[in-house]
């Protein structure tokens, strides 16, 4: 009995999941921290490795006896972590600082490099702009623990950290390392030319090793920890966005999948990165090699329905206790009875993406009739929610689609908002597009498996792999009524965000959220 240990890093909670060398799911461990938000540094949100560390051990402990299974079974681990977040180690190879993916201490930074005219030539050759990259952070660390800065001695990724406490082993993957702004992004590796142009540290970038690659071994320090046995081979896994696809089975061109979590990526797979004229979307390294993804990333979407549920559904939250259902579910069955445009209720949060100058208005509901409370109450924002998200899916859809020239004919989906019954539907709607909806709708810690059977040579490709553990649970068709009526709506969604921009942009309400660097007052578009 052989089974494979996934263990992934969010930016507040971290998760061990056993999987079989099928991909049946034996068991999943959970662990929660808050981001430590550092009150010296505006901004500033570090990532407690200590901290985060002993909480993964617990998991990974808790998830070897859930699937009542022994260490000696596990014949791989890897691991998966949010893009952006870095880890910086002295020459002992102790980390001596590490941020999530969300620090934006660098703000100023940013400016001044954007200034100084190398946010372009850095996007021309990483695939994304400054705001949260490792650039500008190195110049912030740089001006502000000058001490600390000299002490660098190595250098990767959040992902690539759990690799280290597991191996002793310092290294990245290309799908998670250009998440740093600091790659060569045709051939996979660090930049020359990004380090020169920003005049940062040498030498101090981990080596690259292809997603799916035995990196070293459970090391005895950390057998002795967590309990694994010394030895059990460790695979290079990867981004969770990018595992993500690979869990969905997008490992060829031209797959496009929709990844609904908290934050949602309207994604392809292609053969060569993309760099856009207008530097609107970003391209990375996907895990197979030889292959890219395009994205287009909408803000928070899974977030608000949480706010909302958190907000004002307590009494859904009580019956979904009471009949031993998800809150998610009641929620959406109160929205299945308001019709498609949900009586006028426009949801306005998360923006279209533009990593030049990103920013989302203020997060409202516009269009209520006060005169109607049955049709414009708890139910229709529910739906206007998840029509938002369906709006941002076809804006960075068509975005896409006209960059490489090919518009899909069906669309993978998955992530927790895939597990409802309206949301996918209302996106095929939206879209007028199929979907299809794979088994497993957790596909990061899936994907991650993959890499590891790639790494146990248990398969010889990625398509083998996919094959083997990637089953569609259903197909959805677009309603081509309700379509009409969203053609309609959506045009009128993007004109509405834009007067709301404005108000952002006067200062006159905060925005749901501002890239580092953008100022109030900058155009989104």
């Amino acid at each position: 009995m052989k089974n494979i240990i996934s263990i992934d890093i969010g930016t507040g909670s971290g998760r061990c999941a056993i999987f079989d060398l099928d991909g049946r799911q034996l068991s999943i461990s959970q662990k929660e921290w808050l981001p430590k938000v550092n009150p010296k540094y505006p901004g500033a949100v570090d990532f407690d490795t200590v901290e985060v560390w002993k909480l993964l051990i617990k998991a990974i402990k808790e998830a070897i006896k859930c699937a009542d299974i022994t260490a000696k079974d596990v014949a791989a681990i890897t691991s998966s972590a949010m893009r952006e977040g870095m880890v910086l180690y002295n020459k002992d190879k102790e980390v001596i600082w590490a941020c999530t993916n969300i620090d934006s201490r660098a703000a100023k930074e940013v400016e001044e490099m954007v200034r100084e005219g190398l946010a372009e030539p850095i996007y021309n050759e990483s695939g994304d702009w400054l705001s949260i990259k490792s650039p500008p952070r190195f110049w912030w660390i740089r001006k502000h623990m000058s001490a600390m800065y000299n002490q660098i001695a190595h250098m990767n990724m959040l992902s690539d950290w759990v690799l280290f406490k597991l191996s002793g082993e310092i290294v990245t993957d290309p799908s998670i390392g250009s998440s740093s702004g600091m790659f060569d992004l045709r051939n996979r590796t660090w930049s020359k030319k990004v380090i020169k142009l920003a005049n940062l540290l040498e030498g101090i970038y981990a080596p690259v090793f292809e997603c799916g690659t035995i990196i070293g071994k459970v090391s005895e320090k950390a057998a002795r920890e967590t309990g694994l046995v010394k030895g059990t081979p460790v695979v290079a896994g990867g981004a969770d966005a990018h595992l993500a696809l690979v869990g969905a089975g997008a490992v060829k061109p031209k797959m496009f999948t929709v990844c609904g979590g908290t934050f949602w990526q309207t994604t392809v797979v292609d053969n060569q990165p993309h760099f856009f004229s207008d530097y609107r979307l970003r391209s990375t390294c996907h895990v197979v090699p030889g292959q890219w993804m395009v994205e287009g990333t909408g803000f928070y979407q899974g977030f608000v329905m949480r706010w909302f549920r958190d907000g004002f559904c307590q009494e859904e939250k009580k019956l979904a206790k009471k009949c031993k259902k998800d809150p998610y579910l009641i929620m959406e069955e109160l929205a299945q009875m308001i019709p498609a445009g949900s009586n006028g209720v426009m949801g306005l949060f998360s923006n279209l993406e533009n990593v030049r100058k990103w920013i989302h208005g203020p997060a409202s509901f516009m269009g209520f009739d006060i005169l109607a409370p049955e049709k414009t109450g708890k139910a229709a924002c529910i739906r206007a929610i998840e029509e938002n998200a369906a709006y941002t899916t076809r804006g960075h859809l068509e975005i896409i689609s006209k960059e490489i020239g090919f518009t899909p004919k069906k669309i993978r989906m998955v992530g927790g908002s895939s597990k409802g019954f309206l949301w996918p539907q209302i996106v095929s709607n939206v879209l007028g597009i199929p979907l299809e909806i794979p088994v497993v709708k957790e596909s990061t810690s899936l994907g991650a498996v993959i890499c590891g059977l790639i790494g146990i040579g248990e398969c010889t490709n990625w398509e083998e792999a996919v094959n083997r553990v990637v089953k569609i649970e259903r197909f959805i068709e677009p309603n081509l009524e309700d379509k009409k009526t969203y053609d309609d709506a959506f045009f009128r969604w993007q004109q509405i965000y834009e007067k709301v921009l404005e108000i952002a942009d006067e200062g006159l309400l905060p925005s749901m959220w501002r890239a580092p660097g953008v100022q109030t007052g900058s155009k989104a578009t």
